[in-house]
Parts: structure tokens; sequence; C-alpha cells
């Protein structure tokens, strides 16, 4: 028998029964802390010096959150405290071209891919091809990986500081995962054991400064590491608690709904990700890997971010973000604007 998937809680986003891992501040010093879904908040600090040695050492970790939040006195409101990013260095690990339907409509509509499109074909079957070519790649293809900045990590409320390099700010509200240990060339089946916990991040990025002709390889991803460009958590939930079939991937920009979207409709899932990631680097506890963007980025719908435009993005049972945008006010006209070849929905 089905049962219905339980509503997460109005105050924190956090499904019943679980809780969530991440630090905050109090105005005065930053701690890691515990979340019940009703936004009572144990201070953990006494026992793990921040949420890295969380993931140092999972098992155990576990173990004693979960004794910790049946039976610790709450120390704080969530109310009255004010979220950092969960993790303060991890690496990152960002998956890119990873949503079916994502991927084929922006082959369909960007400029730079019309040359694939047959003599007279409509933009239906230009879609419909690429997208199954998005389902073939799901059963023979390989992943796309890039690796991130932590320095571009940002609390769950804080403001985007839109930079005055380029116009195109675009968001991409994604699931992530929380590894909990190293491994070497993993099958996808041990790398799902190495998978901690859950969280939700904003990928933003810069669109009119990706596209290079001036190099042979085309692409210059550092436009995504702007600093505060990737809003992280409120807080990782641990992986027992998340059911990714049953969870979705929701932003609204100033209220109107960008993206809603199920997190599990992946061309690769996450084991075969991190499976993959195991190949290509050497994994570390508290590595964080993102799973790249559903539908609906600003690129889809021909708008990018401004001053004043308010993003409240929510991940079914990992919690929400509201995040303001603003200009960036800096001291001197960037020497390296943005490259000359805009890039077009």
């Amino acid at each position: 028998m089905n049962h219905p998937y339980p509503q997460p809680h109005p105050r924190t986003g956090l499904l019943p029964g679980t809780f969530g891992i991440g630090t905050f501040t109090d105005s005065a010093l930053a701690f890691p802390a515990l979340v019940h879904p009703d936004g009572s908040v144990i201070d953990i600090s006494a026992r793990f010096a921040d949420t890295h040695a969380v993931f140092d050492d999972w098992e155990r970790a576990f173990g004693e959150l979960t004794r910790l939040a049946s039976g610790e006195e709450p120390t704080h409101r969530i109310e009255d405290i004010r979220a950092l990013p969960p993790l303060a260095r991890p690496n990152l690990l960002c998956a890119g071209a990873n949503y079916k339907q994502h991927v084929a409509e922006m082959l369909t509509k960007n400029a730079f891919n019309q040359h694939n499109r047959l003599p007279g074909e409509s933009d239906e079957d230009f879609y419909r091809r690429n997208y199954a070519m998005m389902e073939k790649r799901a059963d023979d293809g390989t992943p796309f990986l890039w690796t991130g900045l932590h320095s571009s990590l940002a609390g769950a409320d804080d403001d985007i500081v839109l930079p005055g390099v380029g116009v195109q700010h675009d968001w991409e509200l994604e699931i992530g995962v929380v590894l909990s240990g190293g491994a070497r060339n993993a099958t996808p089946s041990a790398a799902a054991g190495l998978i901690a916990g859950y969280l939700m991040v904003n990928d933003l990025g810069t669109v009119d400064l990706f596209r290079r002709t001036d190099i042979p390889w085309g692409y210059d991803w550092i436009a995504k590491h702007q600093p505060g460009f990737k809003p992280a958590g409120p807080f990782i939930v641990p992986a027992p608690f998340v059911d990714v079939d049953q969870v979705r991937i929701r932003l609204r920009l100033n209220g109107e709904v960008m993206q809603n979207w199920p997190a599990n409709d992946m061309v690769f899932d996450f084991p075969r990700l991190v499976a993959y990631a195991s190949e290509r680097v050497r994994l570390m506890p508290g590595d964080i890997l993102i799973a790249g963007s559903p539908p609906g980025n600003g690129m889809h719908h021909g708008r990018f971010l401004t001053d004043g435009d308010i993003i409240d993005s929510e991940i079914t049972g990992l919690g929400r973000q509201r995040n303001r945008c603003r200009n960036e006010h800096a001291d001197r006209e960037p020497v390296y604007g943005a490259w000359k070849n805009e890039v077009r929905a």
C-alpha cells in the first residue's frame, strides 16, 4: 500500500521525525548544530568542533546525533540565529547536463547548437531528437563533472551579490549529497554507501561569460565561482531520512514559479555520479556533489537576475532558502569584462 509522503514542517521545511545538521551564528560565534523540524536547535559544539568533524567519522557521528536529537535540550530557536554554509571548506563536485528535459531544451534553443538541426527540422522534432540522445546517454554515456570553489558558498538566506562583470546572472537550484568517506574506483553500489546526507545548493553562474571563442575548448566555468554564487543549506539532512524518489525541486523568482521538477529525473543518479567522480579524483569526507539543474533556469525563461530580485527556493525535506539579489558596488570598472560573444536563449 502506498502511503502519502509526509509534509515538511512549515517553519523549517524538514520532514517529521528527521533533523538537519548545519553551521549557524548567533552574531557572536559560529557553531555546528542539529535542527529539529519545529525550529528548535541544539548546539553540538561540545561534541564536534565543526560540521567537518561530523563527516570525518559519519557512522559514529550519526549515532551520536540521533541520541542528541532524542534527549538533549534545545539551546536556540532557528529564527534567532543565522545559517552559514553547512560546511565551510568542502571540495565541490558539480554535475552538468544531468536532467533530460533541461538538456534537450537547451540543445534545442541554444544558438551555438543550431548547426546540429536538420534542414527544415521543427523545434518539436529537434527537441525529440535531443531528448532521445539524453535517454541513450543515460544508458551508455558518461557523466560530466566540474569542480567548484568553497569560497563561492553562501548561507541559505544571504544576499546574492551580482558582479559587475556580465549581465546574464542565472539560477539553477540543485539537490546535492555530502560524502562520508573517500574512495577510489568505487562501484555504483559501493558509492551509494558513501552518501551521508543531502542538501540544497543554488548553482548560480553568469551565462554570458561561459562561452569563449579565443580558446579551442570553448567554455570557461570560472564565472560559476563568484563570491556567494553557491547558496547552500540551511542544513544537511542524513541520507536515511531522504527518499529521492519523493523529492521535488522548486524555485520562485519574485513569487513566480521558475523551477518545479522531481529530483529523481536525472540522466545519472547519485551512485553513478559518485562512482564516476571516484575514478577521476580522490574523494574526501565532507565533499559535496551536486547533481545538476532540472528545467527552468533563467536561460530557458529568457529572464536573468537583477538588483532587487527575491529568490525563494525549496527542496522537499531539505529546507528553504530566501536570497535577495543586489548589485556589486566595485571600486573600479572590470579590466576583463564580459566576453564579446553573448549567449542567446
